[in-house]
């Protein structure tokens, strides 16, 4: 046989090879057996209108048929997963590249430092500390709390002066948590553990005990149940958490949905924040020396305003009360009016945060979503701006008092999170720690554009990937989005993204409004009525990358979690012809029952309510994603994800969406939903899972993208 011949032969049997993967991949796609859930119609009535709910019986958590029905579905969605070909080989780079040592920035209480490390492949961080020998020792390990790695370290809060830590832990990724403390030197426990604890801190005063908050607990499921009175308690040490006192909350007539209190450094004030909504705060201050009443700072909800330092009795606040991008202002605590406010550091065109270290504030701006960072005195003096290593996001910045360098943190797409430690006097930095880890960022680009949505608005999107890459339409890309909360996307480095674009895969972050990247009116206008603002501008931004041959509708998913699955549910049914694969992520989907939901309520200031008006329910009943599933339509490609412990945005959401797909989907492409046992909205998730989660969005991403092997492999998808 020629060797012409040979050749020819053997391309013949790998051309029919490939055309029986394909067969089979195709038909496979078509004949996904979905369970068939049962309807059991419930009415509702909002202003006349009848709203049939099939599946209201998906609501309960404790239901024995809503756990078999669970079952059922996962079985269905690993079924199909385990015959993706290339499953393993993401889940093993995903490890890979995971694997290095990770560590925060060192933090100093009593005589004591303490660091936070991962070795790499640690279900979660470890906690170590040093003394004055340097000698590095174990102090508290987290994934000792658990067999499986779901108990998390939620929250650490030491005393004054070190000797006493109280920590949280957060069971199967749960937001109730439970509080235990210790003696930091000999690590032995001192007291009961509290529990029932959620949405809380722990701040100190003295070492006589601390500041909590919490609900009243459930009657019913405290994973769906409504929570909606947040109460502020004090706990004396050595006494039963039957004893703690009430310091504020448990008033009927007016509920805090969202209640903290905080100790200043000084140990004087006690600061409480007291809130309805996500967004908008009253303020007050209780002098600990004199046991005095408790002062309001600002006695309504219109501004989100907090202390962040005080120097005797003048109180140093950053506040939005009339200035959307934030400034700081001065006030005498004998006098807290707000006529007799100060500017300290005005608004600028840019959104403000500030922290403070060393006797001096750190005044972090976001300009186009990338970080800036300047120096002020106590006197609001500019000292310098701080020179950062590039572009992207910095974090940090903060200090004790009498500190003289500060650590601080800096990041983007492509780089991984560099420590560097800082002199507080000179200015000057140096490397502190570098990740050593298996990818050169060199290989890889990130680029801000800017386009115009739907109404002409200017919004900034940044597009990462490989250099080089072709602009032929034919990119895998991800279109991940948020738009909610003030809530701002910056650019951050993850390992998921690097192994999604070593696969020449694109990765494109828009920055909607609803976010807080422009501030609160940049906030405002994705809120309410007008919250299809942010599902136009994230519509516009995947046809710019069309547009622009950075990829095509066969060729893009879009992805987003909690308010970014929203953003998911509600695109892919708008617009179910714009993109090849949906991955919405413990998404709210149902939005005439969400505030129904643990603390759901607290979020109309964003959504409104279906109760609140006729009109906000049939503007919210417009895009509803579990409301908007239309018969006789071809959806993407989707893979929902949740927890069956999420109690922050229900389960029921993704699992009614889910049910209403399924029914309703005239379409070839395969909806699925994959429901992680054990884990709650996303934090504290162990690592493993983390990983097996990725490789199944990855691997279900860019086999509905028609790849039959990884992109890296074959520049040319084989679609069926």
């Amino acid at each position: 046989m020629s060797k012409l011949n040979y050749l020819l032969k053997i391309k013949f049997y790998y051309f029919l090879s490939i055309c029986l993967i394909l067969f089979s991949s195709c038909n496979f796609n078509k004949v996904v057996n979905y369970q068939k859930t049962k309807k059991i119609p419930v009415v509702d009535t909002y202003y006349g209108n009848e709203i049939i709910d099939n599946y209201r019986w998906l609501e309960d958590d404790l239901s024995k048929e809503t756990g078999e029905w669970v079952d059922n579905q996962n079985q269905t969605t690993f079924n199909y997963l385990e015959k993706i070909p290339y499953r393993e080989e993401l889940k093993n780079r995903l490890k890979n590249l995971w694997d290095y040592e990770k560590v925060s920035a060192p933090f100093k209480h009593g005589q004591y430092t303490y660091v936070f490390k991962n070795s790499g492949l640690q279900n979660q961080r470890v906690l170590f500390r040093s003394g004055n020998d340097l000698q590095q020792e174990l102090f508290l390990d987290p994934n000792k709390f658990s067999e499986d790695g779901t108990t998390s370290l939620a929250g650490l809060s030491f005393s004054k002066d070190g000797s006493l830590l109280s920590y949280s832990i957060s069971e199967s990724g749960s937001d109730w948590r439970k509080i235990i403390t210790i003696e930091t030197e000999t690590k032995k426990i001192i007291e009961d553990t509290l529990v029932d604890v959620k949405f809380s801190g722990v701040s100190w005063r003295s070492n006589d005990g601390f500041y909590y908050s919490s609900y009243d607990k459930p009657k019913g499921s405290e994973l769906s149940e409504k929570t909606d009175q947040h109460k502020l308690y004090y706990h004396k040490l050595g006494t039963s958490q039957s004893e703690d006192k009430l310091i504020y909350g448990g008033n009927i007539e007016e509920k805090n949905r969202y209640v903290r209190g905080y100790v200043t450094d000084d140990n004087r004030f006690l600061i409480i924040d007291a809130a309805k909504r996500t967004s908008g705060n009253k303020l007050f201050i209780k002098d600990l020396t004199t046991d005095s009443e408790i002062k309001p700072i600002v006695n309504d909800y219109n501004s989100n305003t907090s202390l962040i330092h005080n120097i005797g009795n003048k109180l140093f606040l950053v506040t939005d009360y009339n200035t959307p991008n934030k400034k700081v202002v001065t006030v005498n605590y004998n006098d807290l009016d707000v006529s007799k406010w100060n500017d300290f550091i005005p608004e600028t065109e840019f959104v403000l945060n500030i922290s403070k270290a060393g006797g001096y504030f750190f005044a972090r701006y976001m300009i186009d979503a990338i970080s800036k960072v300047y120096q002020l005195d106590y006197k609001g003096k500019l000292i310098r701006e701080i020179e950062l290593p590039g572009i992207g996001t910095a974090s940090g910045f903060n200090a004790k008092k009498n500190d003289k360098e500060l650590y601080f943190s800096f990041t983007n797409y492509y780089t991984p999170s560099t420590i560097y430690k800082l002199n507080i006097e000179s200015g000057e930095y140096e490397n502190y720690w570098t990740p050593s880890i298996d990818f050169d960022p060199n290989n890889y680009e990130s680029k801000q554009i800017f386009y115009n949505s739907k109404d002409g608005t200017k919004v900034p999107m940044i597009i990462t990937h490989k250099k080089g890459i072709e602009l032929n339409g034919q990119n895998p890309t991800i279109l991940y989005g948020y738009g909610g909360f003030n809530i701002s996307r910056t650019p951050r480095f993850s390992v998921p993204n690097i192994v999604w674009m070593e696969q020449g895969g694109i990765y494109a972050v828009p920055n909607i409004r609803g976010g807080g990247e422009y501030g609160k009116k940049w906030h405002n206008a994705g809120t309410k009525t007008q919250k299809q603002n942010v599902f136009d501008d994230f519509i516009a931004a995947a046809e710019y990358l069309i547009a622009n041959s950075y990829t095509s509708s066969k060729f893009l998913a879009i992805r987003g979690g909690s308010n970014g699955g929203l953003l998911v549910g509600a695109t892919m049914t708008q617009r179910p012809d714009l993109m090849k694969v949906a991955l919405p992520a413990v998404g709210v989907l149902d939005m005439l029952r969400y505030h129904k939901f643990t603390s759901g309520a607290g979020w109309a200031y964003d959504y409104g309510t279906s109760e609140q008006s006729e009109e906000m329910f049939n503007y919210l009943r417009g895009y509803s994603p579990v409301h908007n599933v239309k018969s006789n339509t071809a959806y993407p490609a989707t893979l929902i994800t949740t927890g069956d412990h999420d109690d922050r945005v229900v389960p029921a959401h993704s699992f009614k969406f889910a049910a209403e797909l399924q029914s309703k989907d005239s379409g070839i492409n395969p909806v699925l939903i994959r429901v992680e046992k054990n884990a709650g909205h996303g934090s504290g998730t162990p690592i493993n899972k983390t990983i097996d989660q990725y490789a199944d969005i990855f691997g279900f991403t860019l086999y509905n993208m028609g790849y039959l092997v990884l992109p890296e492999k074959t520049k040319t998808p084989i679609k069926g």
